[in-house]
């Protein structure tokens, strides 16, 4: 990857712990592969699961020293925090419903947090969470890992420069079709908790996925949501959250031009759709298109022009693309790598706190404590609006 090394942030790899993860368990996986792609941290402590012997089984498959392998995340905060060789960041990768107690423990024990999302399962909660963050003075990473695709950065980039002129739509989609049929009912885990408000939260689809369309929408065109209209649907029946989502959207003025306006959709009823994540943005001078499922490529149409294909480290590529880009042109990077991107920009915060709380360079960008806090408005304003028949809502 183009950018700091260890050497120019402070050497060493990151001590790190996982919370959740445990055997059966896919984000854990995924999140210690983009841990250690750039070797900067190291897996020390876990616990891994709410269930003492598959903690135990999980972490002995891991190589982790059984001194280290902890019954809750509770024990482990707070012994990881008196060794001299104890964590420095940890990762929380489990149900929503834990997102918050265990990053307020380890917050509290003086560890830097990396955490999934969305953040919390209230907008209440999220709120306070974000109050010891800011009281800790600790970094806090929330992995919405799209934000970290070279294409996507490129798109940010132009967008800031004023490539597409004032932006007027955003179109932001993510449909998948797993949950097509009542997964659930079967015993599938990670239909089963997805499905489960009070492991969940407020948000099915809308929580899972529709918060993935929401920030990266966000991220790319820079604009405040004022207000929302939303219309949530749980078409499987006996489904407690919902599984599609319909958002239209009004964001604030620039103060330059007419407000912009937007649209999402998220449903994970949606046969034909693996991971069908896209988003497109329409501005007074070009639009922009960009594919997860062909992550590599963004295409950008000047108005009145033929549309014009930009690649990763290609022709029109800039800096910022190339900067989290860790192969040449032409050999693809996806979902893996763009997850390590937040692992790296994370890495690099999480050095320059150890020179007594420094911050890293401008260039360093990842989603914080705040965009889960927006995530959770977001939710809260899309489930209040649909119950009042797609009233329109303010965050």
């Amino acid at each position: 990857m183009v950018g700091a090394s260890k050497s120019e942030t402070g050497g060493g790899p990151i001590r790190y712990g996982m919370v959740g993860g445990g055997q059966g368990a896919f984000i854990g996986a995924v999140h210690r592969i983009a841990a250690r792609l750039d070797n900067e941290f190291v897996l020390v402590a876990g616990a891994l699961s709410a269930n003492p012997e598959r903690a135990k089984a999980s972490a002995a498959e891991l190589g982790l020293d059984p001194d280290r392998s902890y019954a809750s995340y509770a024990e482990m905060a707070k012994a990881e925090a008196k060794r001299p060789d104890g964590i420095e960041a940890v990762a929380i990768v489990t149900p929503n419903n834990v997102h918050v107690p265990a990053a307020k423990a380890f917050l509290e024990a003086g560890i830097h947090v990396i955490c999934d999302k969305p953040l919390a399962t209230t907008l209440a909660e999220a709120k306070k969470l974000a109050a010891i963050v800011e009281k800790t003075g600790k970094v806090f990473v929330l992995t919405h890992n799209y934000t970290a695709y070279p294409m996507v950065r490129q798109a940010r980039e132009m967008v800031a420069k004023g490539v597409l002129g004032d932006i007027r739509i955003v179109q932001s989609e993510y449909p998948q079709d797993w949950l097509t049929e009542d997964l659930a009912a079967t015993g599938q885990k990670q239909a089963s908790w997805r499905g489960d408000p009070k492991q969940a939260g407020a948000g099915g689809a809308l929580g899972d996925i529709g918060t993935h369309a929401y920030n990266l929408a966000r991220f790319v065109s820079g604009l405040e949501l004022d207000s929302l209209s939303a219309d949530l649907d749980a078409f499987v029946p006996g489904r407690l959250l919902d599984d599609n989502v319909n958002v239209m959207l009004r964001f604030k003025p620039t103060g330059k031009t007419h407000p912009a306006k937007g649209m999402i959709w998220a449903s994970q009823v949606a046969p034909g759709h693996e991971n069908g994540l896209k988003l497109r943005i329409y501005g007074s001078k070009g639009g922009l298109e960009w594919v997860q499922a062909d992550p590599n490529y963004l295409w950008y149409t000047p108005f009145g022009q033929a549309k014009q294909l930009i690649t990763r480290n290609g022709a029109g590529a800039l800096p910022v693309a190339g900067r989290v880009s860790r192969v040449p042109s032409g050999h693809p990077e996806g979902y893996l790598e763009g997850f390590a991107n937040i692992y790296q920009e994370a890495a690099r915060a999480i050095r320059a706190a150890r020179k007594k709380g420094g911050k890293p360079a401008k260039d360093v960008v990842f989603p914080t404590i705040q965009d889960g806090v927006e995530g959770m408005a977001f939710i809260e304003a899309c489930v209040k609006s649909s119950k009042k028949n797609g009233a329109w809502t303010k965050l």
